[in-house]
């Protein structure tokens, strides 16, 4: 046998019915010496891996090097697991002496609201920017959350930049192939503020690597772990005590605008985006300049 998902107790009583007496201990002994061991799943074969993953990948970090060189802006953005406010389980594990009692189910209408976090990460100087909004996470609540963090930390850390290089991920509502996720960049961040945007998006399945899902996202889920998020000013409190040894901090604002879901782009806002595709695989990197 090559595998086996019997217990040891199991695989000792199998072997005893053919007169080898041997208990569960000496079985799981001699088990460990031909390098067996108790096994899960490994995820690490990419699926819909692109022939151009290694490409892009080269490719921000060319752009990446060549911002932070000139003093530009470079941002990691995305969206964070919807989280339902209320007295619902939270996953992890923390030191008590006694367990939190939370609904025995986890329903939608038990809920007294949802919690949608949308992260800026700034990893020269390892800042983290959390947005949490109150409807749906669509193009114009991502847009709008990188518009708040310039307008109250971006514009003071990097002064009047001409530029800001956007890493994201290419779906959800920041994907690469939203038309509306373009217009509202230019009409939120790029027109107001007069600043061209570049954006890189990380090949379909490498979200992972996007620095903001383990240098922000993970220390947010490690610091409320185990805890009901039963209002937002609990969550926010949260967001905003996460730091590590390396001296991150965070910052979160709570959005109470409603976002609606299933809009369609106007066509002549399309037509007027001042879009210049990228050089190399202008699906997923462009620039958008303002509207003079």
């Amino acid at each position: 046998m090559k595998w086996t998902r019997k217990t040891t107790e199991k695989i000792a009583e199998v072997l005893q019915q053919i007169d080898i007496p041997v208990s569960a201990n000496t079985v799981a002994r001699l088990l460990y010496q031909m390098d067996f061991s108790l096994r899960v799943n490994r995820k690490q074969i990419a699926s819909n891996s692109s022939p151009h993953r290694d490409q892009q990948f080269q490719h921000i970090c060319s752009l990446r090097t060549r911002f932070q060189r000139q003093g530009l802006p470079v941002i990691s953005v995305a969206s964070k697991k919807r989280e339902m406010i209320g007295n619902f389980k939270n996953g992890g594990t923390k030191w008590d002496r006694s367990p939190v009692l939370v609904n025995d189910h986890d329903f939608l209408s038990d809920a007294t609201g949802v919690g949608i976090s949308y992260g800026i990460y700034d990893p020269p100087h390892n800042r983290g920017t959390v947005c949490v909004g109150i409807s749906h996470d669509t193009p114009a609540f991502a847009a709008h959350s990188i518009a708040t963090w310039w307008r109250r930390e971006g514009a003071r850390r990097y002064g009047r930049a001409p530029k800001l290089l956007v890493l994201a991920d290419s779906g959800g509502s920041n994907r690469c192939t939203s038309w509306a996720w373009k217009i509202q960049l230019q009409s939120q961040v790029c027109n107001p503020f007069g600043i061209a945007i570049t954006i890189a998006h990380y090949p379909t399945g490498a979200s992972k690597w996007n620095p903001i899902e383990h240098r922000l996202f993970s220390e947010i889920s490690k610091n409320w772990a185990a805890e009901p998020l039963d209002s937002y000013e609990k969550m926010l409190k949260f967001i905003r005590t996460t730091g590590t040894q390396t001296g991150l901090v965070v910052t979160a604002y709570l959005d109470r605008n409603e976002y609606p879901t299933r809009l369609k782009p106007d066509p002549q806002l399309i037509s007027s985006l001042r879009l210049t595709p990228g050089k190399v695989l202008p699906r997923w990197n462009y620039t958008i300049q303002p509207n003079l």
